[in-house]
């Protein structure tokens, strides 16, 4: 999937931040009655690993704690059911399949404006989903503006254009700049945050060291939901 370009001083570049192009789907979450809300998970792309879709109902109310566990510490979540009930359901999903188990976290980025730690890629080429899409919830975000905050902290989704999340999440571990374009669906503790900045400290493997697989390598073996 990809990240599109930034205002301010990174405007001038592209930046994929990515999942497999999962076909685009107009159809968004609906339909919601007290606590619950209906999602589509259209079919699109190959699945990078064999995974169900979700199920079509998902939860619309509170939080949900989570663990991302890494060979470089724990990073513990927190999954905001209420803003993003349908990214929630699908991460949920996949976690408890063991669709992120043994999956490295595939890219790190350290421009001025945006830092960010992105995994969820079984192939681990940025490129691999887990063969559906699902809509964009925004609803929380200012989506008139060019660009909105994405503090350090923030866990959002990838994606290769509207609508096309899949499985591929990015941790913020510096306050960013990014388009409205891009689910924020939980947060990452100050523990959390500590792993991905120690992974960080380490650089990424491209020529500017801003923008590539992180020289420190991390792996998820697993993720467990409270």
């Amino acid at each position: 999937m990809r990240l599109r370009p930034l205002a301010a001083s990174v405007a001038v570049l592209a930046l994929p931040l990515v999942t497999a192009a999962c076909g685009g789907d107009d159809e968004t979450a609906a339909d919601v009655t007290g606590a619950s809300v209906e999602c589509a998970y259209p079919a699109g792309g190959s699945a990078a690993k064999d995974v169900e879709p979700p199920a079509g109902e998902a939860s619309a109310e509170g939080e949900t704690s989570a663990t991302i566990t890494t060979d470089q510490g724990d990073v513990p979540i927190t999954l905001d059911r209420a803003d993003a009930p349908c990214t929630v359901n699908s991460f949920v999903s996949l976690a408890e399949q063991g669709y992120f188990d043994g999956t490295t976290c595939h890219r790190l980025t350290s421009y001025d404006g945006l830092e960010v730690l992105q995994c969820g890629d079984p192939s681990g080429t940025g490129a691999g989903g887990p063969g559906y899409s699902f809509a964009d919830e925004l609803d929380a975000l200012d989506t008139t503006a060019a660009t909105v905050p994405y503090p350090a902290g923030t866990l959002a989704m990838a994606n290769a254009g509207a609508d096309t999340n899949g499985s591929q999440f990015f941790l913020v571990y510096g306050d960013s700049e990014l388009p409205p374009a891009y689910t924020q669906f939980g947060t990452v503790s100050a523990d959390g945050l500590a792993v991905v900045e120690q992974v960080a400290a380490g650089g990424s493997n491209d020529a500017q060291g801003v923008d590539g697989a992180p020289n420190r390598p991390v792996t998820i073996t697993g993720v467990s939901v409270d």
